[in-house]
């Protein structure tokens, strides 16, 4: 029995699922938004929450504990350097879910994730559509 267990197992080890929820967190910090399973969604919601609330505050201790959860040192600095200040005077409540479709595939609910105040994502910003930076003309 399962009394008093609290989260769901997504048919995956405990291993599997860290690495699922580190690879989806990831991915929502560089992007600011990611389509998911509903139930996916809202395991994550209050992971990427306590994340955002410990790089409101900018020191040592909690850059380090970020790093262990995002594998991504560009996408932790993303997060203290453009989505954290954005969230400095609200008290809670960064991100929402919206329900979108049924999956194809196997018919599961689908679910978009995003930040309530939605800025330049990081991927966004690394584009390639950027003109390529001119070398230095050698002289000869």
């Amino acid at each position: 029995m399962r009394h008093r267990v609290a989260g769901r197992q997504f048919g995956r080890d405990s291993s599997h699922r860290s690495a699922m929820f580190r690879s989806l967190i990831t991915s929502f910090f560089e992007h600011e938004r990611i389509e998911t399973t509903t139930m996916k969604a809202k395991e994550l919601r209050p992971m990427v929450e306590k994340l955002i609330t410990k790089a409101r505050e900018k020191n040592v201790h909690h850059l380090r504990e970020i790093l262990k959860v995002i594998r991504s040192k560009d996408v932790a600095f993303h997060l203290f350097d453009s989505i954290a200040p954005r969230f400095v005077s609200r008290p809670g409540g960064y991100t929402r879910i919206v329900k979108t479709r049924r999956r194809i595939g196997d018919g599961a609910e689908m679910a978009i994730l995003e930040l309530v105040e939605r800025g330049e994502s990081l991927s966004a910003k690394r584009s390639p559509s950027a003109p390529p930076k001119e070398k230095a003309e050698d002289k000869t």
